[in-house]
């Protein structure tokens, strides 16, 4: 059997696409500490450490977006909840959790465009 498609300059093989099933699960489980108490959300924070630096850049950027999102929310969420016993706590909280919501769909979003999320380094959104 003669094979030239290996000597054949017009084939082309495409680079297998990365799974991002984890990245997803990840954001999700983010999501999900709002309704677990942050459980969840500690669960997705491990998986990102263990997963970082096994795939492309764009993708490893997600996993260092999704770390600094846990431990960005764990302030927001601690500073509502200190802020509590005078009243505004739960304004804060909410704000605390709307942020979180649009950074994981800014992540989803952006890992279904298959390209790293915008404003890593940002404390906002």
């Amino acid at each position: 059997m003669n094979d030239n498609s290996a000597q054949d300059p017009t084939v082309i093989e495409d680079s297998p696409k990365p799974d991002t099933t984890i990245t997803m699960v990840i954001y999700a489980l983010l999501l999900a500490g709002i309704v677990t108490g942050g459980l969840t959300a500690l669960v997705g924070v491990v998986m990102a450490y263990v997963y970082r630096g096994q795939g492309p850049q764009w993708l490893d950027e997600h996993y260092r977006y999704q770390i600094r999102t846990f431990w960005m929310g764990l302030v927001y969420f601690a500073v509502s909840g200190l802020l509590t016993f005078i009243l505004i706590g739960f304004l804060t909280w909410l704000l605390a959790v709307i942020w979180l919501v649009i950074r994981c769909v800014k992540g989803f979003k952006g890992l279904q465009e298959e390209r790293k999320p915008d404003n890593v380094d940002t404390w906002l959104v």
